[in-house]
């Protein structure tokens, strides 16, 4: 093969390649809240998961939730989700902070079959004691590898957060997030603008609301044996023809 060519085309065997697929993703009205409030030792709690409630105690806090999800474009799939959880608040609490995990139902069917549990991570802390935290942002892949096109790829159809487990090492952050960024396949949420309202809770809540967009991913896969084939045989014709006129 011409060295051009070969430049150009990478080689002979493909190796990987690239596509793109809107997921489809369906919040599974599933989440864990933390609070900061005025010290270190001082934060609310509260889950989906009773395990976890019945940990807290004194922490405990019910909060008030709402959720929806869009489909824009009436694809059959849901373009985003808005949620806002009110936090109820004492008059001498002050919020600092929020933790904030969301999980979802997260698939891709087009070249490669992947069905897994993923989450979206929200966080914020300010120096300064806030009433309301809007986030506005995306739910992104992250690949450490190409995927397979190979049947349905579901080591990751698991739970996230353990919820039924007792014990509280099973639902402290660090626990959760190690085990998370082990996969070789994972979400994370990317909010380029938060939005901190600075002062004392209004009418005894903290409100925390925002959207999470699911947004089309360009994937990379290892390509199946007909694919690889097809792509040689056009190379091959292609270095044969730059051969004949050279």
């Amino acid at each position: 093969m011409h060295p051009s060519i070969c430049n150009v085309a990478q080689g002979l065997w493909l190796k990987t390649a690239f596509y793109r697929e809107q997921p489809t993703v369906q919040f599974k009205h599933q989440m864990l809240l933390l609070v900061d409030t005025q010290d270190e030792a001082s934060y609310l709690a509260w889950s989906t998961y009773q395990n976890f409630n019945q940990l807290q105690q004194q922490h405990l806090r019910i909060p008030l939730v709402k959720t929806r999800e869009e489909d824009n474009n009436r694809d059959g799939k849901y373009d985003m989700l808005h949620f806002s959880v009110s936090v109820p608040v004492l008059a001498t609490e002050s919020v600092f902070g929020v933790k904030l995990i969301l999980l979802f139902d997260y698939r891709l069917y087009r070249f490669s079959s992947l069905r897994m549990e993923t989450m979206a991570y929200i966080e914020h802390t300010s120096p300064l004691s806030g009433s309301e935290f809007i986030a506005d942002g995306e739910l992104r892949l992250r690949l450490k590898m190409p995927l397979s096109h190979k049947a349905l790829d579901t080591r990751y159809d698991t739970a996230v957060i353990n919820g039924d487990s007792v014990f509280s090492s099973d639902y402290q952050l660090s626990k959760i997030f190690s085990d998370y960024i082990s996969r070789n396949v994972s979400t994370y949420f990317e909010c380029r603008y938060p939005v901190w309202q600075r002062g004392p809770s209004s009418s005894e809540t903290f409100l925390i609301r925002g959207t999470v967009r699911y947004p089309e991913e360009l994937l990379v896969y290892v390509p199946g044996f007909f694919q690889v084939m097809v792509w040689a045989w056009v190379q091959y014709l292609s270095s044969s023809s730059f051969s004949s006129t050279s």
